[in-house]
């Protein structure tokens, strides 16, 4: 549960959008296949800049960041 409640945070969100950016620019510098590698970052990336978590909804907490937050 403490990693859901850290990328629900504001480093969190950094840290996802980072992360996104660092995968999306791997899978197209790798090009072919790699590509859908780059579009898991963009998902990760939007991720954190549109403030939501994809597992969250999987512990049963909310999918909106400020949802989320609250629920801790």
């Amino acid at each position: 549960m403490g990693i859901i409640k850290f990328l629900g945070s504001t480093p969190g969100r950094w840290t996802r959008g980072i992360v996104g950016i660092a995968i999306a620019a791997i899978g197209i510098v790798l090009g072919g296949w790699w590509f859908i590698l780059a579009a898991v970052g963009v998902v990760v990336f939007l991720a954190g800049a549109l403030d939501f978590c994809l597992f969250a909804p999987l512990l049963g907490k909310p999918f909106r960041g400020s949802e989320l937050r609250a629920s801790f």
